[in-house]
């Protein structure tokens, strides 16, 4: 893959199209204003491919290595809102990607444990990590349907990539009173963003929190 100092290019206007797209967030509904902060401050260029880095603040999905893509800005803040973080959290992300929602939640809670399955993207963001000095961030290559049970309980979780689903060992390892945010429904079709609090043992509250589209979740490595 192409070294990161050679990828990482200031596009033009930045600090433009990066105000256009806090006033855009702000304007979707977005009203942490440590979470516009962290959008803010996080250079979303860093985690897209050159050609696209002229177009890391345009609210839209942009691709990635191995076919696969970096939320758009609009859903990377929803679900952060939605986690309801603080910095004292412990949290668990499933599907690593570009590494770009890891380090937004970076800045927002104690510690990220993130699980990526296709191994050359878990490395992409790992040298992206060690540029950015995210020091608390622990990454995992696996299969994101197992969790990481060594780690667990979770104070908030957050899913990438759609399941049929929610994973019963993800709704297990949620700490009592956490909060789990994920796309659930088949990748054929807009899927509903849902917002998981764990009551108790054996009671959780669902919340749906509108309709999204990811890349689906699935079982192995890569």
């Amino acid at each position: 893959m192409t070294a990161m100092r050679d990828r990482v290019q200031d596009p033009p206007d930045q600090d433009l199209n990066k105000a256009k797209l806090v006033l855009e967030l702000r304007q979707s509904g977005i009203s942490d204003l440590n979470v516009i902060n962290v959008m803010e401050k996080v250079p979303r260029e860093f985690f897209v491919p050159a050609n696209f880095q002229n177009r890391a603040y345009e609210n839209t999905a942009l691709p990635i290595e191995l076919g696969q893509t970096i939320s758009q800005p609009g859903v990377v803040a929803h679900m952060t809102q939605a986690l309801d973080l603080n910095k004292r959290a412990k949290v668990l992300e499933i599907g690593t990607g570009s590494g770009y929602q890891a380090v937004i939640l970076s800045h927002l809670c104690r510690r990220v444990y993130t699980v990526e399955r296709m191994r050359p993207l878990l490395k992409e963001a790992e040298r992206r990590f060690d540029a950015l000095q995210r020091s608390n961030i622990t990454t995992r290559f696996g299969d994101g349907h197992l969790g990481w049970p060594e780690q667990a309980p979770f104070d908030r979780i957050m899913v990438t990539a759609a399941a049929g689903e929610i994973p019963d060992a993800l709704l297990d390892q949620l700490a009592i009173g956490g909060v789990l945010v994920t796309p659930v429904g088949e990748t054929a079709r807009p899927q509903d963003l849902v917002r998981i609090v764990r009551q108790d043992e054996e009671t959780y509250s669902r919340e749906e929190l509108g309709t999204v589209r990811f890349v689906p979740l699935l079982s192995g490595t890569a």
